[in-house]
């Protein structure tokens, strides 16, 4: 249940990066595709236009003219993309419960990094917050929907190069 909570922090952020991670995983095989949204997801053009999206709302965010993620439509979304990431990233048979701790970490994630936000704007203007939290966001999402990409895991991942001796 540690990965539904994680991906609901992901999703407070960036509404759309926790589909853009479960396409990844998905199509990756890091997790079974078991929900309906899943084998939509795994199609490569469907998966390309999720990350298309991730990084469009990642762009959008350093627009002056960018709404605060606390607007009824932008907690709206994170609810529902954040619900099914969590269902995903739940074990078998807590799928539903999954969902609703994901959605209420991202409701409530989403005021408290507005506020963190705001305050580092302050200090450190829109576009450099932005690209900060944009970069903790990727990679935070990517590892939460795919553990076995961390260096040195058992099941796989990045793999040092070998390099021959000439």
């Amino acid at each position: 249940m540690i990965r539904s909570i994680l991906i609901g922090l992901v999703a407070g952020q960036r509404g759309i990066s926790p589909l853009a991670s479960i396409a990844l995983a998905t199509r990756r095989g890091a997790i079974p595709s078991a929900l309906p949204l899943q084998a939509l997801l795994k199609n490569p053009i469907v998966a390309a236009g999720a990350a298309a999206l991730a990084a469009a709302e990642m762009a959008g965010d350093k627009m002056k003219s960018a709404p605060d993620r606390i607007v009824p439509i932008g907690l709206a979304v994170r609810s529902v993309t954040s619900a099914y990431a969590g269902a995903a990233l739940a074990p078998r048979g807590s799928r539903t419960a999954g969902a609703i701790v994901a959605s209420a970490t991202a409701l409530v994630s989403s005021y408290i990094g507005w506020r963190l936000r705001c305050a580092a704007m302050r200090r450190y203007g829109q576009t450099s917050t932005g690209f900060v939290e944009d970069a903790m966001v990727l990679g935070s999402g990517i590892l939460v929907a795919n553990p076995d990409l961390i260096a040195g895991s058992e099941t796989g991942g990045f793999q040092t190069p070998r390099v021959r001796n000439a």
